[in-house]
Formats: C-alpha cells, sequence, structure tokens
C-alpha cells in the first residue's frame, strides 16, 4: 500500500510539475500574441520544448526527466520572486523576463554539472596513525562508482587508470559499483584490463557494491561470476567478507555491500586481523561508522553516495539515516573514515552537488 501511494503521489506531482512548466512556455509574449488569433495553435507550439527536451531520451530517460525536474523548480522560484519584485514596484508583468532567465540559469547550471560529472580530479588525504606499517609513507589510491557505461566506456576508464598508474600507488582498492545494469561486457573486459596494468606493489583489492551484480537478471550480457573472473584473471584480489594480511603490520578488510544478506558483522571480521595491525576497510556503502570504529578500524574507504551527486539530494540520506557521511572525510575515535564522490555516478550524466574523482591516502606514522 505505501508503495501504491507513494507511486500515485509521484505522479500526481510530475503531472502538475509538467502542466505548470506547460503555462510557463505559453507566457512567452510572441506565443501570447500568436494565441489572439490561434489559440489552440499557440498552445501546441508550447510542445516544441518538450520536443526538444525529448533529445535527452538518447542519453536515457533520467537524464530528461532531470533536465525537466530542474526548469520547474528553477521557473518556481523565479516566479515567486517575479511576482514580489513586481508586487513591490507595482508593475505589470509585460515580458516574460524570468522565463528566459531560468532557461539560461538551467542550461549553465546543468553544463556545469555536466563538467563535474565527466571530468575526474585528483583529491588527496593524508590520514596518520601511531602504528607500525612498515614504512613511513604508505600511499593508497582508491575510487568508487564507476558505473561503466554512463560517463566512462572501457576506454576513458583505461585513461584515469592511467593517470593513476603514474601515481605509483602502494595499494589500490576499488570500493564497489565498478559497472551497473547498463554496463556491457566489452566495457566491463577493457575496465578490468586497465585496472591489471597498474600492478601497485601490495596489489588491488575490489569489494561489491549495490550494483555490480545487477539487480535485472539477463539485463546485461554478463553476470557477476564473469565480473569476478576478469578481476581475478587481471591480478585483482575480491573481497566478499573476507581479510588479507598482507603484511605482518598491514591488513585489508574487503566488506559484502549492506544488501547482502551474507554479509558479516564488522566485530566479527575485525577478528581476523593480526593483533595490532594497521586495518583497511573497504565498505562500499558509509552507513556502518559506529560499528567499523568500535571494532578498531584504523581507515575505511567508501562510496555510494556519489557526494550527493545532484544537490541537495545528498542531505536526503543523511535525514533519513540512509548513510552516515555523504563526501570527505571524518574521525571517529581512532579510526580515519573517508567517503569518494565517485570517479562517475548512476545513470545521471550531471554532478551538481559534487565532482568525479580518485583519491590518493597517503598514511603516515
Amino acid at each position: 500500500m505505501f508503495w501504491l501511494i507513494l507511486f500515485a503521489v509521484l505522479l500526481i506531482i510530475a503531472v502538475s510539475g509538467t502542466v505548470y512548466l506547460f503555462t510557463r512556455f505559453h507566457r512567452f509574449s510572441f506565443i501570447e500574441k500568436l494565441g489572439e488569433k490561434h489559440k489552440l495553435l499557440s498552445w501546441l507550439v508550447c510542445l516544441l520544448p518538450f520536443a526538444g527536451l525529448s533529445c535527452f531520451l538518447l542519453i536515457n530517460s533520467y537524464t530528461m526527466i532531470v533536465v525537466i525536474i530542474h526548469l520547474i523548480i528553477f521557473w518556481l522560484i523565479a516566479d515567486i520572486i517575479a511576482a514580489i519584485v513586481r508586487k513591490a514596484a507595482k508593475k505589470q508583468r509585460r515580458r516574460n523576463i524570468e522565463g528566459v532567465a531560468v532557461i539560461l540559469f538551467t542550461a549553465v547550471y546543468l553544463s556545469i554539472g555536466w563538467y563535474n560529472a565527466h571530468n575526474v580530479v585528483r583529491t588527496e588525504y593524508t590520514v596518520h596513525t601511531d602504528k607500525t606499517i612498515g614504512a613511513e609513507h604508505l600511499k593508497v589510491a582508491a575510487i568508487a562508482d564507476s558505473h561503466l557505461g554512463i560517463t566512462l566506456d572501457g576506454e576513458a576508464f583505461a585513461a584515469e587508470m592511467e593517470r593513476i598508474k603514474k601515481e605509483s600507488p602502494d595499494i589500490f582498492i576499488i570500493a564497489g559499483d565498478f559497472v551497473d545494469d547498463d554496463s556491457c561486457r566489452a566495457d566491463m573486459v577493457r575496465a578490468c584490463e586497465a585496472i591489471g596494468s597498474i600492478a601497485p606493489k601490495y596489489g588491488t583489492y575490489f569489494t561489491f557494491g549495490n550494483h555490480d551484480r545487477g539487480y535485472f537478471e539477463g539485463y546485461r550480457d554478463f553476470t557477476a561470476d564473469d565480473l569476478r573472473s576478469e578481476l581475478k584473471k587481471n591480478g585483482v584480489t575480491v573481497l566478499e567478507d573476507k581479510a588479507v594480511q598482507i603484511t605482518d603490520e598491514l591488513c585489508i578488510i574487503g566488506r559484502h555491500d549492506k544488501s547482502s544478506k551474507e554479509r558479516l558483522s564488522m566485530s566479527i571480521l575485525a577478528k581476523r586481523a593480526a593483533k595490532d595491525s594497521y586495518t583497511i576497510v573497504i565498505d562500499h556503502q558509509p552507513n556502518d561508522y559506529k560499528n567499523e570504529a568500535d571494532a578498531g578500524a584504523d581507515l575505511v574507504f567508501s562510496g555510494h553516495t556519489h557526494g550527493g551527486h545532484l544537490w541537495p539530494s545528498g542531505y536526503v540520506g543523511l535525514l533519513i539515516g540512509a548513510n552516515d557521511k555523504v563526501y570527505g572525510f571524518e574521525k571517529r575515535g581512532n579510526s580515519d573514515f573517508i567517503v569518494t564522490s565517485g570517479i562517475s555516478g548512476w545513470a545521471i550524466p550531471f554532478k551538481t552537488g559534487t565532482v568525479s574523482e580518485y583519491v590518493i591516502i597517503n598514511i603516515t606514522e
């Protein structure tokens, strides 16, 4: 019943918003003048902007919906501001200035979002530990959420791996959602090969995210087992609630995604690390901070949130308790937590609240 009510509410909002946008297009002076002679034709002309917006369907339906939602929200805000200004100035509307402003603002705003999603930046953190890590400095390269196919195909992903290779990391970790339901096998294979070319001193480690296994059976042309096989073929250690003791001083734990029914508690996994070793935990979703800190994890790396992806959606996840953090660094007790905005993102080729990135973590004694 809940989902039926939610669907009905969303449908009403979608229809109301579309009608509202339709009437806003009709307020342009040349359309209003046309309506004085040909009323029906003037309303038919208002369909042309929607026809133009339909070109975003060439990417996917989500993209078109996102563009329309931003137009509706920005237009509503502009209408409220314009109404207040006109009332204060005691003037009537003569031209649809706010309409022009909204269209231009939306175009610029989402163009910046497009650039943020497609341009991968380098983000660096330095964390300190009192534990012995076997070296004065340990360099970790880390990514999450490539969702192959939306902003990065196999070749584009390989180009980003070349950048990481030049960093000469000691360890490379991948915190899930490497692929998506729409990813194709060719891109997956090429991306796995690119990961294999990095060959860090202490290896590359991968954990599954909520999208890697696929939500729709048979929808894509490879399975989770195929992905696991390609990763292993290219020297990647796949960690599914497993701990790997790299050296006497260093352990990496990769967790099952929160969505997995097989997921073990952090307290159980922590016991698999050698006593007093520096423990790096790879956990796709950043929502088990208390247990990970209580278990003595030294560094926890996560993705999943995409840094909020579309502002202000990231704050919704915090308000409903879905995530402990949306983006960046946080320290709880002796545990360091880092959430990346992802090297790409799911389905929507815009990032208006964040950027695409790969992460370099310097661990120092």
